[in-house]
């Protein structure tokens, strides 16, 4: 059951919904806390805007800004039933502003009927201290894994039948099927309509064609998918590519398919000027060992800590 009930918000914040003309706020508000707890920034202002302009996604009813006068110093955000994100910036912290927002997100999932709901926060962070003291266990954890610069992941041949290229607009719904019925082997969830999937991939700011390759097997279909982008690079520094999905049907794994996509993808990214590659796996997929055979290293480590309600 969630811990104690939480104190007042400072008299001197205020509180509204979120709108997604506050991306570049929120982004900003997360940078900071990013660069504060791990040194880097992962989250980029597309993520935001690729995530609020999914047709399921209310802003209005599921989310809350905490405002300083003009500026936005902390947000939290109910995504479906039982995962939130909440950020607080760290000139702001040590006011009760996250217990206060871990206090909203659990009425709110509640009223919804959750029966559990929790959020990804760098593990030893002030947020996963604070989480643990306000009685929110650990289900998962997840690592952003690195390639570093100069260094280069295997070549493995395709099978033969197999062929790799860029996705085209007809392979939409086969590409949303093979991403999905593979996370859903290890996420529960529900499954992501393809409206919502689209507002991520194809309609994300940014997206060009060949962030979305594939790789089609002997009978023409799509056997896997790997979706990755260029990070902007912090202050003008070196970009990154980063992979958001990769999966591979099963009736077409092992076949070393997975390590394919990786190459290929990565080899795209440094001809778009990236200098290395990431992309984040957590404890359920069971494929940190798989990446660290190809060269990847943990960069940083996160939990997923969560409450019964």
């Amino acid at each position: 059951m969630p811990a104690t009930s939480a104190p007042a918000l400072p008299s001197d914040l205020t509180t509204r919904p979120l709108t997604i003309d506050d991306s570049r706020a929120v982004w900003e508000l997360m940078a900071a806390q990013e660069l504060h707890d791990v040194g880097s920034v992962e989250i980029e202002e597309a993520d935001l805007v690729g995530d609020w302009q999914r047709p399921s996604c209310d802003l209005s009813a599921s989310s809350i800004a905490v405002l300083d006068g003009d500026l936005i110093v902390a947000y939290a955000e109910l995504d479906g039933k039982d995962r939130y994100d909440a950020a607080v910036l760290p000139s702001h912290r040590g006011r009760g502003i996250g217990t206060w927002l871990a206090a909203w997100i659990r009425d709110l999932a509640a009223s919804r009927g959750s029966t559990i709901v929790g959020m990804p926060v760098p593990e030893g962070s002030a947020g996963d201290v604070l989480l643990e003291s306000l009685g929110y266990h650990v289900r998962w954890t997840s690592w952003v894994l690195r390639l570093d610069e100069g260094e280069r992941i295997a070549e493995r041949p395709l099978p033969e039948g197999y062929a790799l290229r860029e996705a085209t607009d007809a392979d939409r719904e086969q590409v949303w099927t093979v991403v999905e019925d593979a996370f859903l082997e290890w996420s529960d969830r529900e499954r992501q309509s393809l409206e919502d999937f689209t507002a991520q991939v194809w309609d994300r700011p940014g997206f060009e064609p060949w962030h979305l390759q594939v790789i089609t097997g002997p009978a023409g279909d799509v056997a896997g998918v790997a979706f990755v982008w260029n990070t902007a690079g912090e202050d003008g520094g070196p970009k990154d590519t980063y992979v958001d999905r990769l999966a591979v049907a099963r009736e077409h794994r092992n076949r070393g398919l997975a390590q394919s996509l990786l190459v290929a993808a990565f080899a795209a990214g440094r001809e778009h000027g990236a200098v290395t590659s990431s992309l984040s796996t957590d404890s359920r997929t069971g494929a940190l060992s798989l990446y660290e055979k190809v060269g990847m290293r943990p960069s940083s480590t996160w939990v997923h800590r969560a409450i019964n309600l």
